[in-house]
C-alpha cells in the first residue's frame, strides 16, 4: 500500500528531525497531567451485546482486548463467564490506569490482566508475561478514539473543545504531536495526509493556508486555532458526513492528523496480522468494531484474504485478475483467508442504541472464526 508506506516514510523522518521545545514539553504535560481515571468522562462501549455473543466466552478461556479503553466491554466479557480471563491492552496512560483499577476488584482480581502499549509492543509484552503464542480464544478491536479521549479539551482530539493541539494517544509517550507535525512538515506531505487519512478534496487548500500561516509565524498550537483556519478557508457552517450528518467543516483535518500522529492505520493493519499470526489459536474468534471507512477496509481485506506480504491489498478482489499477475503463488494469496465471517452483512447498531450512544451512529461490527 504506497500511501501507508509513504506516511510511514514521512512519521520516521519526524521522529529522527524532531527536537522538543520547552513549548512543546509544556503541551505534553498539559495533555498528560490533567487526565486521571477518576476525573475521566464516562465511556458507553459501542454494540457491547453483540460483541460478546460473537466472541462467546468459555469457561477457562483466554482473550485479549487491544483497545480497553474505559473497560466497558472487557468487563462485559469477564462477567458473562467468570472463569474467563482477559489481557487488556491500551496504549493510553490514562486506560491503563483505569484497567489496573479494575484489575483490583474483588470480582476481577487474577482474571484481568493490564498491558500498556500499542499493537505493535505487543509481541514483546507477551514475551515478558510468558504467554505462549497462539493461545488466545478470542480477541476485540474497537478502533478509533473514546469518548474520554474526546472530551478531554487537553488531550486536543476534539473540535469542540479549545486545548493544545497534542491528539497523540498515548499523552506523549512517544512519536510528536499535531502542532510539531503542522510546525515542521511540507506542503505537499501535508496535502498528502489531508486527502489520504481525512479523505479531504479541499487538502492542497487548506495545506497551503496552514503553510502561510507558519511563514507568517503564526504557530497553530491549539484545537481552535486550527478549526477556525480551516473554517477561513473552507467558509463557515457545517458540512454532511457521509451518513447525512452535520459535522464541521474541519473535521476531516482532524481525522487525517489524529491517524497520522497516532501512526493508526499501521497499526490496525500490524494488529490484524498478529491476529492471524501470533495471537489467536485455531478456531479462535475475533470482532473488530470499526468507525470509518479506512479502517473498516483494512480488516474487510484481511477477513477476506486480499493481502499481499501482510499488507491490506487497496485493490479489491475483483480488480486483481489473473491478468495482472504469472506467479501463482502470489496470485492463490488474493483469494486465500484463513478466517471464516460468521455473519452475511456487516453488522450496525440498531435505533435503540443509537438514541442512548450517538457516537454509535458510525459503527460496524465484523466477526469471524480463525481456521486454522
Amino acid at each position: 500500500m504506497a500511501n501507508a508506506i509513504r506516511a510511514q516514510q514521512l512519521m520516521q523522518r519526524f521522529l529522527t528531525r524532531l527536537r522538543l521545545t520547552a513549548i512543546q514539553n509544556r503541551l505534553y504535560t498539559a495533555a498528560a497531567a490533567p487526565s486521571t481515571p477518576a476525573e475521566a468522562a464516562p465511556h458507553v462501549p459501542v454494540l457491547c451485546e453483540t460483541a460478546i455473543e460473537y466472541l462467546q466466552p468459555k469457561p477457562g478461556g483466554k482473550y485479549i482486548d487491544m483497545t480497553f479503553g474505559a473497560g466497558g466491554h472487557t468487563r462485559k466479557l469477564l462477567d458473562s463467564c467468570p472463569e474467563t480471563t482477559v489481557y487488556a491492552l491500551d496504549r493510553d496512560p490514562v486506560a491503563h490506569q483505569l484497567a489496573q483499577r479494575m484489575s483490583q476488584e474483588q470480582n476481577y482480581e487474577g482474571r484481568l490482566i493490564p498491558m500498556l502499549g500499542k499493537f505493535s509492543d505487543l509481541p514483546q509484552l507477551l514475551q515478558a508475561l510468558d504467554v505462549p503464542p497462539r493461545s488466545f480464544d478470542g480477541m476485540l478491536f474497537d478502533f478509533g478514539c473514546s469518548s474520554m479521549q474526546f472530551d478531554e479539551a487537553a488531550r486536543g482530539f476534539s473540535i469542540a473543545h479549545d486545548g493544545p493541539l497534542d491528539m497523540r494517544m498515548d499523552c506523549g509517550r512517544g512519536g510528536v504531536s499535531a502542532a510539531d507535525v503542522l510546525a515542521r512538515i511540507e506542503e505537499a506531505d501535508l496535502a498528502r495526509i489531508l486527502r489520504v487519512y481525512g479523505e479531504e478534496k479541499a487538502a492542497k487548500k487548506i495545506a497551503r493556508a496552514i503553510v502561510e500561516a507558519r511563514n507568517a509565524l503564526q504557530r497553530i498550537e491549539t484545537t481552535r486555532q486550527l478549526a477556525d483556519l480551516v473554517a477561513a478557508v473552507l467558509g463557515e457552517g457545517h458540512r454532511r458526513d457521509k451518513l447525512q450528518r452535520p459535522s464541521h467543516v474541519a473535521t476531516k483535518t482532524f481525522q487525517a492528523l489524529r491517524i497520522f500522529v497516532n501512526n493508526e492505520l499501521n497499526e490496525i493493519n500490524y494488529g490484524m496480522v498478529l491476529a492471524q499470526e501470533l495471537l489467536l489459536r485455531a478456531q479462535g474468534r475475533l470482532v473488530a468494531i470499526t468507525f470509518h471507512s479506512l479502517e473498516d477496509t483494512i480488516v474487510k481485506r484481511h477477513l477476506n484474504g486480499n493481502v499481499i506480504e501482510g499488507v491490506a491489498n487497496p485493490l479489491p478482489l475483483k480488480y486483481s485478475g489473473h491478468d495482472l499477475t504469472h506467479d501463482p503463488e502470489l496470485m492463490e494469496s488474493f483469494v486465500r483467508s484463513n478466517w471464516r465471517q460468521l455473519h452475511r452483512h456487516v453488522i450496525l447498531p440498531d435505533a435503540s442504541e443509537i438514541a442512548r450512544n450517538s457516537r454509535s451512529r458510525s459503527a460496524k461490527l465484523r466477526a469471524a472464526v480463525k481456521i486454522k
